[in-house]
Parts: structure tokens; C-alpha cells; sequence
């Protein structure tokens, strides 16, 4: 059982720390104004890591099968993508303050939420680790194996999470405006992309 924690753990930071569209919205929102919508942002994308690990958990992969089901989330996904790239474009564009922007933990929570259950596509890779995590043990994983999974990967997404927003912070201690402007011009491109690539896969998984 050990074994297993550890595993699940290393692979919970492994899932968290490459640059996605989380770590995009991470910056750009800590940036702008600190260590807690950052760490908001974070917290609110573990609302849908944590759905999508157990839909994957329990069996009920059957969900993002359906083709209305995965077309529907995708698009929303695709949407509130391209509203954060907008807006992050658009503050490229303005003589804003860092420190001006309004403070709104619960939209900074919905927006990571939002974000991380707008990407049926986590699935697969919930549906992998968990192949990977289980396959060191011998016959059919118990529910003690599961829960050990849940617990070691959560642990580490939350850990991540403050790590992640501390060292935006700390960032935001020498970010000059100029260097702000380059944030939202490369998280808004960044997540143009993402909303692309998201589209794409929606596209070919119909044919």
C-alpha cells in the first residue's frame, strides 16, 4: 500500500506542474493581484480533477462516450477558453495597474472549476494513471486501494496548488508593468491554443 501512496503522489505532481490552461490563468490572475486568487484559481481547477478522477474511479467512463455529453462540455470548454483569452489580449492592450484589477475569489474559484470540468478529455488521462498506479497490485484493486489512490494524488494537487501560487507571488515582487503586458499577451495566446486543441480532439473523436 505504500508503494501505491508513493506512486500516486509522484503522479499527482506530475499531472499538476506542466503549463496548461490552469497554470495560464494561474499567472495571469496572480499577477495581477497576488498570492490568493492565484492559490483561488488553483483550488477551484481540483473541483474538476477531482470529478473526473471519479467518474474514471468508478467506472462511469460510459459518460464522455456519449457524443451530445462530450460535444456539449467541450463546447463550453472551447467558450470559456476564448472569454479568458479575450480578456487577457485585452488587458495586454490597456494601461491597467497591476494592482487595480477588482477582487473576486468566487470568480476566481468558478473559473478553475470551470476550466478543469470543460476538459471531458481528462478522463483519459485519469483512466491511465489509474491503470499505472494499480498495475503493481495483484488481482482486482479493493476499495483500501482506491482511496489510497484519491487521498496520495489529492495531496499532492493541494501542495501543488500553494506551491504554485506562492511562486507566483513572489514573482509579482519585481513584475514591472511592461513585464505584466507580456503575460497576458503569451497566457492569451496560450489559451487560444488550448481552445483550438480542445476543438480539434472534440472534432476527431466524431469521426
Amino acid at each position: 500500500m505504500t508503494s501505491l501512496a508513493v506512486s500516486s503522489f509522484i503522479l499527482g505532481i506530475a499531472f499538476c506542474a506542466p503549463p496548461g490552461i490552469i497554470t495560464a490563468e494561474t499567472i495571469r490572475r496572480g499577477l495581477v493581484r497576488g498570492f490568493r486568487p492565484a492559490l483561488f484559481v488553483q483550488f477551484g481547477s481540483l473541483v474538476g480533477d477531482t470529478t473526473w478522477s471519479l467518474i474514471a474511479l468508478t467506472g462511469l467512463a460510459f459518460l464522455v462516450q456519449n457524443n451530445t455529453a462530450r460535444i456539449t462540455l467541450s463546447m463550453l470548454g472551447i467558450f470559456l477558453l476564448l472569454k479568458l483569452a479575450w480578456d487577457a489580449l485585452n488587458a495586454a492592450y490597456t494601461n491597467m495597474e497591476i494592482q487595480s484589477a477588482p477582487a473576486s475569489e468566487r470568480g476566481d474559484f468558478a473559473t478553475g472549476a470551470l476550466l478543469s470540468l470543460g476538459n471531458p478529455f481528462n478522463i483519459i488521462f485519469w483512466t491511465g494513471i489509474g491503470a499505472t498506479a494499480f498495475s503493481g497490485i495483484s488481482g482486482a484493486p479493493e476499495l483500501p486501494h482506491f482511496v489510497t489512490f484519491f487521498l496520495a494524488f489529492m495531496t499532492a494537487a493541494v501542495l501543488w496548488c500553494f506551491l504554485m501560487a506562492g511562486l507566483v507571488a513572489w514573482g509579482k515582487q519585481w513584475m514591472t508593468q511592461n513585464f505584466f503586458r507580456w503575460v497576458n499577451l503569451v497566457c492569451g495566446a496560450a489559451l487560444i491554443y488550448f481552445a483550438v486543441q480542445l476543438g480539434v480532439q472534440t472534432a476527431q473523436s466524431l469521426v
